[in-house]
């Protein structure tokens, strides 16, 4: 016994239209694989099955999932072994985590997008050569969200024809490829995610706490540490600065007095999320993107802050809910305000104690000058 006859057992037993009972076969089967001590997998690692709960999955799947460490599949990156709707063809996949994005995203085109758009950054961590065989997406051969949301997430895939599975050696082989180019994109991510460059993987979102009242104007405020802190890049150390994380500190502390929650808690990679103090869910939402100008030349910065704005309201927003968007800077960035309010794009600069912008940012109430 191993993982071919696992695969083996699912594809023959497992039947859709049976239900989610625990009568049924096929579902008695995925739920056993927690407990199965014959799949010889790599050490540190063990197998769950999903076969749906109230509902059965119409792709069912094994998630391989380090027993240390985070193996929610809500969120977060893992291994499955994803069957097509037709049982003809399961994936050993890495996958995105899709459920946390539901709220934000919704279950269609939008996360679907996002999804593709996180997975080929991501895919960028494991060479070329590494990947023959593999194949970006599984076909699961189904219409609905779910599976089309599996499609999407996907980093990189090996599908079999569960007719003509390959032995348990060519199989444990790709699992411990696949385990390699999950510690490989893994590593990437951490790394884009504390990145401030304007590569950054930043497209990972956490839609818990987007639309809530909130009572206190800082409740939602949490901004970082303003100290040095060191990250490991690829067997050399980078000292990133953390004036970013002071600026938006005192932004934040400044325009709560002028009537706005700033809301940094759960809006990873967004820098700041403001909303009207007294306004309901439904208010309008400013969307601030936090960049600090290099020596005097704010050329990049605004740059940067353009491209990331632009991006994030294109995958982290619905089209009935686009945001007010805003530019925050560390000074003045002269004639590239008007160029950015023809952009759609308000602009704030810190000027000595005080706060300055350009006309929306002014009738908004934003500023001090």
């Amino acid at each position: 016994m191993g993982i071919r006859d696992l695969l083996g057992e699912v594809a023959s037993t497992y039947d859709r239209t049976a239900g989610s009972r625990k009568d049924v076969v096929g579902q008695q089967v995925l739920r056993r694989v927690a407990s199965r001590t014959d799949l010889a997998l790599p050490l540190g690692f063990k197998a769950e099955g999903h076969g749906g709960q109230t509902t059965p999955a119409a792709t069912p799947w094994i998630g391989i999932f380090a027993e240390e460490g985070d193996k929610d599949p809500k969120r977060g990156l893992y291994l499955a072994y994803i069957f097509s709707a037709d049982l003809k063809n399961v994936s050993l996949t890495l996958q995105q985590g899709i459920t946390w994005l539901e709220e934000r995203l919704g279950r269609g085109r939008a996360r679907e997008e996002h999804l593709r758009h996180h997975a080929a950054r991501l895919r960028r961590a494991v060479r070329r050569q590494e990947r023959q065989g593999w194949v970006n997406e599984p076909e699961l051969r189904d219409k609905a969200a779910r599976p089309r949301a599996y499609e999407a997430a996907s980093v990189i895939a090996r599908t079999y024809d569960t007719g003509a599975l390959p032995s348990d050696v060519t199989l444990m082989e790709d699992l411990l490829n696949g385990i390699a180019f999950l510690r490989q994109v893994q590593e990437a991510d951490r790394v884009w995610w504390q990145s401030d460059s304007a590569d950054a993987l930043e497209m990972s979102y956490d839609p818990a706490g987007h639309s809530a009242r909130v009572v206190d104007p800082l409740a939602g405020f949490h901004p970082k540490d303003s100290g040095d802190y060191v990250v490991e890049i690829k067997a050399r150390q980078q000292v990133k600065r953390r004036s970013h994380e002071k600026l938006v500190k005192d932004f934040g502390d400044h325009i709560v007095e002028r009537g706005y929650h700033p809301i940094t808690h759960l809006q990873h990679p967004k820098d700041l999320v403001l909303r009207r103090q007294g306004e309901e869910a439904g208010g309008p939402e400013w969307l601030v993107e936090a960049k600090i100008v290099r020596n005097g030349n704010p050329t990049a910065a605004v740059r940067e802050a353009l491209g990331q704005l632009f991006e994030y309201r294109h995958f982290l927003y619905g089209e009935d809910s686009r945001p007010l968007l805003i530019g925050l800077f560390s000074e003045d960035i002269g004639v590239y305000a008007p160029y950015l309010e023809g952009q759609g794009i308000a602009s704030v600069w810190q000027s000595g104690e005080e706060w300055d912008g350009s006309p929306s940012s002014r009738s908004w109430g934003m500023t001090t000058t």
